[in-house]
């Protein structure tokens, strides 16, 4: 199985987990979606040298991950492009602000290093709170919790439906690429001069796929509008983690 199979592979594993039984998963979406907002909002709220008040901020993180049931590898393996991305956001800060901030032994922590520090582990956060809200919340409730945050129907619609297809579209580019390596046998990769080519192709291969699936999707009654629906409503639990933890983040972020 290539690179692409793999990718489907990992978003056919993300849904089946979000699927799951437990008691995070069981939750009502909306307070899980709110309290992944408010916790994203108040970790960026922190000042760019402000590492230790920061650091506290993965109390939330850590107790999801256990409550969740999960897997810190997992997260590592399937966001580590993400994660040294984010990572990598701050690493010329240490060249542009060289005030000392204070001192560890001989060695002398700049103003730079700190602030680098501190803008990776906001992305190390942001990613993490992202990936356990998915793995926890099948993609159909997320867009419900958010139509219910008034977020615009247009966009919650596009949200939904570029996830459901994207598999498609990964499916298509592996048929396509296992056409030209059959074709060029013995040839690593697609060549250079016939990128511009492969991707007009995939374009209008799924320009063709959209109109079809859009097609469907009228013939069975679609009229612009996604009717998203719950299972449940929310209950005194799903309320409760709701205020809970915005006291506990609200503490942790003015303490």
């Amino acid at each position: 199985m290539g690179k692409i199979g793999d990718a489907v592979s990992e978003l056919h594993k993300l849904d089946m987990e979000s699927e799951q039984s437990g008691w995070l998963r069981e939750l009502h979406p909306l307070p899980k979606l709110a309290v992944t907002l408010f916790f994203l909002v108040l970790t960026v709220s922190f000042g760019k040298y402000d590492l230790p008040g920061l650091l506290k901020m993965g109390v939330y993180l850590i107790v999801l991950f256990v409550l969740g049931d999960v897997s810190l590898k997992l997260l590592l393996k399937r966001m580590r492009a993400v994660l040294v991305l984010v990572c990598l956001m701050g690493a010329v800060n240490p060249f542009f602000d060289r005030t000392a901030a204070f001192t560890l032994g001989n060695f002398v922590v700049t103003g730079g290093m700190l602030s680098a520090a501190t803008l990776a582990l906001k992305g190390i956060y942001g990613v993490s709170a992202a990936y356990l809200l998915i793995v926890t919340t099948s993609m159909g409730d997320i867009c419900y919790a958010l139509r219910r945050l008034h977020v615009p129907r247009m966009f919650v619609t596009i949200l939904m439906l570029v996830y459901r297809y994207i598999i498609v579209l990964l499916k298509e580019t592996e048929r396509m690429t296992d056409a030209y390596a059959l074709r060029a046998p013995g040839q690593r990769g697609i060549a250079r001069k016939t990128w511009g080519t492969f991707a007009g192709q995939l374009l209008l291969r799924s320009m063709d796929r959209a109109q079809t699936v859009y097609d469907s999707m009228v013939l069975r009654g679609y009229n612009g509008n996604f009717h998203l629906r719950h299972k449940k409503a929310a209950g005194h639990s799903d309320y409760a983690y709701a205020f809970v933890w915005g006291a506990v983040l609200v503490f942790i972020r003015v303490i």
